[in-house]
């Protein structure tokens, strides 16, 4: 398993037949690790759903390396290298940490399931406690190994880190970071702790009003405090 490069074009998408986003265009390479950011309500979300093909698309094309998605529905797109950990932390509550986590597992062998168990082991203390049972950030943990676990080529995040207690941050931000660096995932993650963004990203994307405001590196952006406060409405 490789990394995957999104490259998007002209997208405008939304609900029904209200627009959200308007003629985005995005280039993310393989490997690369992209933070979208923006003020809420600015289309970030959207445009991790239309990515995954739950909106209506109006215009424009998505492609994951030479693959285009545009045409394909959800499941398509995760049996194309999509990987996609929405906000609502959608585990099944009823059901094990293990089971949980078998779900993801696709077609691979149970034994995988030890790699979720390595990149989070308090996941591995509580492996047969119900998904009900665990705090807010081990169900963000549950939710993220089981979606890594079956090997995504882009892995998409939205807000992981909502809620969560600085330790636990802490812990996942190391994991997608060990992730990225381990040459199989793209990972593209919506943040609103500007900080840890600026730690993981190597480039920043701005939304706003459902279109790129801004694009360019970490760096680039830390250095300019005037762009952050017009589009993000916080101090540096």
């Amino acid at each position: 398993m490789t990394a995957a490069s999104l490259t998007i074009s002209g997208l405008t998408a939304g609900y029904s037949q209200t627009r959200i986003l308007e003629d985005i265009d995005l280039s993310v390479p393989a490997g690369g690790r992209t933070a979208v950011l923006g003020r809420n309500g600015m289309g970030k979300t959207t445009l991790f759903a239309s990515i995954a093909g739950q909106t209506r698309r109006h215009g424009g094309t998505i492609r994951l390396d030479n693959t285009e998605l545009t045409a394909l529905d959800g499941a398509a797109r995760a049996r194309a290298g999509l990987g996609y950990v929405p906000q609502n932390r959608a585990i099944f509550r009823s059901l094990t940490v293990e089971e949980n986590l078998l779900s993801g597992l696709k077609d691979r062998p149970r034994s995988a399931i030890e790699e979720a168990y390595t990149l989070f082991p308090r996941l591995a203390e509580r492996r047969q406690n119900m998904g009900g049972q665990l705090s807010g950030g081990e169900q963000q943990m549950l939710t993220t190994a089981r979606t890594i676990l079956g090997q995504p080529r882009l892995l998409m995040l939205d807000e992981p880190l909502e809620g969560l207690a600085p330790v636990i941050c802490d812990a996942l931000m190391e994991a997608f970071t060990q992730l990225a660096a381990s040459g199989t995932m793209t990972i593209l993650l919506v943040e609103q702790r500007l900080k840890a963004a600026f730690d993981f990203a190597d480039t920043i994307v701005i939304l706003e009003r459902g279109r790129v405001a801004w694009q360019g590196t970490s760096a680039a952006l830390q250095a300019d405090t005037a762009t952050i406060d017009r589009l993000l409405g916080v101090g540096h």
